[in-house]
């Protein structure tokens, strides 16, 4: 005798309080992988954050060999260059020195990087004047040089206060690029290029 499809069905019931556990448990393994993930970030591989308020930014020629200095002078009298590469919240965060420390080792190669750039950050507001000189410190092949200076404000948004091309004549050389005055509430004033030597004082 053949029984009908409704006598071999069976009935499954499910405990609703064993569902809640089971949930419950899901739901725990879940914010406890999102909080280690955000306890341990992935690092991020060749990003810098300079911390800076106003970053000043000397530039020559790629692959020009000569030695082109950058000194700052603070309201404080503090003055930053290559020997003293930072004072008060003034840094030297690159010294260039042309060709000179332009090649790098990677995996047993030589690499040349043809940038010519100093950078100088000023990483908090400090009321009252700042100098920027340029110095020819040093010429591997006797030539003028064409030199960059960009000052930048960079909060809350990035600001180029002031751009400029000097011509860096011969070894020895000293200009004032530029003057200026951060005021109390971190706004840039009285941009000028009185001349003033930093070098010869130090």
């Amino acid at each position: 005798m053949a029984l009908g499809r409704s006598h071999i069905q069976r009935h499954f019931t499910t405990d609703p309080f064993t569902d809640l556990l089971f949930n419950a448990l899901l739901g725990f393994t879940f914010l406890f992988l999102v909080a280690i993930m955000f306890m341990n970030p992935v690092a991020k591989k060749g990003i810098i954050d300079p911390k800076a308020e106003y970053i000043i930014t000397v530039t020559w020629p790629d692959n020009d060999p000569n030695d082109i200095d950058t000194w700052v002078e603070d309201p404080n009298g503090n003055v930053v260059y290559f020997r003293n590469q930072e004072a008060g919240l003034v840094h030297l965060d690159r010294d260039d020195r042309g060709n000179a420390n332009d090649t790098i080792e990677i995996e047993g190669k030589k690499v040349q990087n043809p940038l010519n750039q100093e950078v100088v950050t000023i990483r908090g507001v400090v009321p009252g004047e700042y100098v920027v000189n340029l110095h020819y410190y040093a010429s591997d092949n006797g030539q003028p040089v064409k030199v960059n200076v960009r000052v930048a404000k960079v909060n809350p948004a990035l600001e180029v206060v002031f751009y400029d091309t000097y011509l860096m004549e011969k070894q020895g050389q000293e200009k004032t690029a530029v003057r200026f005055r951060i005021g109390g509430d971190g706004r840039i004033t009285d941009i000028n290029r009185l001349p003033k030597s930093l070098v010869s004082v130090n």
